[in-house]
């Protein structure tokens, strides 16, 4: 996995390689007994996928390599390949020029920003994209154009790929059009996850996506988890010739598939079966307040002491460890507030009404001396220091979560930075309702289905991924609130206040049977300690 991170030269050369037993096993796997395959590798590097060609004698009919690094491509050249065609260019100016069609294309493409491209490559991968009829984006990275221009080069009749992929492909957005892209153009798609990082030095998750075009009309997908590459070595790739789940080409997220088919006929269809509605028609979720730098506009008690700035300092919570359970009142803020963390948002008003007398003008000189000011959002404003979109909301949801996301009522009307999500709940709808409404196993459940999980086990959800969250509500679930409440702050596990609200929320409100209920919590524990173990 070649990582870039920042546009050093090195690293936008990239140096993290793939280790031999899964080059070897996507070369396996494609080739599959087959002599006479023309086979692409798009980005070779120092040649690890063209060595294992070589070292388990694969038969086949020409091997083409490209390769942008020119002293990587000089590697790749010297090793002993019949009818073998090293390239040294950019990918996506081969792929727009070439001519030639591949029965299988495999390889590990590089992991490169768009930002990083040199105009060139941008243009000629927005022109790939045009020809998938897809929309580029500067969100687009490196390994999506290398996918999709892969397809594009493949024979018409059937055609293969087998790629190193960072796990991100299967439930970030901006992969969104790639996954609907080869739901489509593919019949058979395989995905293979590792329980152990495969490149750990750089805590990114890897699958291997392998994916096959026929001439039938089906298109199903499989999800394989091994415990790490080691374990490819014996993997029987029949397995993979007949994967059984149907794609379903309204969900947007391959997590989806990590679960058997009964449980993915139990979350296709248990909202319509119960009339189960989704968070977003109770309430808006938005991102918190954009400050353009937390670590200035967020303060702690000695801070406003220090620079007298008490008639700018509001109520604030920006952490979730701030919060210790899913009511958020005066007196937890005022806890904060007394500690040594940042409780505190600075609320200024535009340069000509600021008091002079206090120590707002010496604290915003303190902020412009550090360059707060030439910051990417400060500088388009036109009092830098003047924060926008002081919005306080009715609850908070946590973007980034570890056991399991929480919902909680802002009580105590504080302000919130880009580090949890501002919640509006709709006229109409009680909010302590609407909060111990959402504990419950099948709306967590939910959470780890539209949610992104990252390194270290962390899971996200960005607000249109939270409002898609199945959520039971009932006016009566108010009733449940203080209970979770108290249950939380005592640092009681949810799986005992889940026994409590499941049969509440769930089988008497709803109407859902027990056997129901477990599977909404199987489904959770799965993908909960998935993500989590990855932690590890």
């Amino acid at each position: 996995m070649k990582l870039i991170t920042e546009a050093s030269a090195e690293k936008l050369r990239g140096g993290f390689y793939t280790p031999e037993p899964i080059a070897e096993f996507v070369l396996r796997w494609g080739i599959n007994g087959s002599s006479d395959f023309d086979i692409l590798e798009p980005s070779c590097g120092d040649g690890v996928f063209l060595e294992q060609l070589s070292k388990h004698k694969f038969k086949y009919n020409s091997i083409t390599a490209v390769e942008l690094d020119q002293a990587e491509a000089e590697k790749a050249d010297q090793i002993n390949l019949k009818n073998k065609e090293i390239i040294n260019t950019d990918f996506h100016t081969y792929c727009n020029n070439t001519h030639k069609r591949f029965d299988l294309v495999i390889g590990n493409p590089p992991y490169i920003r768009y930002q990083f491209f040199d105009r060139m490559q941008q243009v000629e991968a927005e022109d790939i994209f045009i020809k998938a009829g897809l929309t580029y984006s500067k969100l687009t990275n490196a390994w999506v154009s290398f996918v999709v221009g892969s397809s594009l080069l493949l024979k018409d009749k059937g055609g293969r790929i087998g790629f190193v992929l960072p796990a991100e492909i299967l439930q970030v957005s901006f992969a969104q059009q790639l996954r609907n892209f080869l739901a489509h153009f593919y019949n058979k798609i395989n995905i293979i996850s590792f329980e152990k990082l495969v490149f750990p030095d750089i805590q990114q998750e890897v699958v291997l996506l392998l994916c096959e075009k026929n001439e039938t009309q089906t298109h199903n997908i499989e999800h394989i988890e091994l415990i790490d590459a080691s374990e490819l070595v014996s993997l029987d790739v029949t397995r993979l010739r007949s994967p059984k789940k149907k794609i379903d080409f309204k969900n947007n997220k391959w997590t989806f598939y990590f679960l058997e088919q009964e449980e993915i006929d139990f979350l296709e269809n248990i909202a319509k079966e119960r009339n189960i509605p989704t968070l977003g028609k109770f309430a808006n979720v938005e991102v918190g307040i954009t400050t353009g730098s937390n670590d200035f506009f967020t303060v702690s008690l000695s801070t406003v002491e220090e620079y007298d700035l008490h008639d700018y300092a509001r109520p604030m919570v920006g952490r979730s460890v701030q919060v210790n359970s899913v009511i958020f009142t005066d007196k937890d803020w005022g806890k904060n507030r007394n500690s040594p963390a940042k409780a505190h948002l600075l609320v200024f008003p535009d340069r000509k009404n600021l008091n002079k007398k206090n120590g707002a003008v010496r604290y915003i000189t303190h902020g412009e001396s550090l360059g707060i000011h030439k910051g990417y959002k400060t500088r388009i404003r036109d009092n830098w220091f003047v924060v926008p979109s002081l919005k306080i909301s009715d609850a908070l949801f946590i973007r980034r979560n570890h056991l399991y996301p929480r919902l909680i009522i802002n009580q105590a009307e504080a302000y919130t930075t880009d580090t949890m999500h501002r919640v509006f709940v709709h006229q109409g709808t009680n909010v302590k309702a609407l909060t111990a409404s959402y504990y419950n196993s099948l709306s967590l459940a939910f959470t780890e289905v539209s949610g992104r999980s990252h390194g270290g086990g962390v899971l996200e959800l960005m607000p249109n991924e939270a409002e898609r969250v199945l959520l039971p509500y009932h006016k009566d679930n108010s009733a449940l609130l203080l209970q979770i409440d108290k249950l939380i702050r005592n640092k009681s596990d949810i799986e005992e206040i889940l026994k409590i609200t499941n049969q509440i929320i769930l089988k008497e409100r709803y109407g859902l049977t027990q056997k129901e209920i477990k599977l909404a919590h199987s489904i959770w524990k799965k993908l909960s300690y998935r993500r989590l173990n990855r932690g590890k």
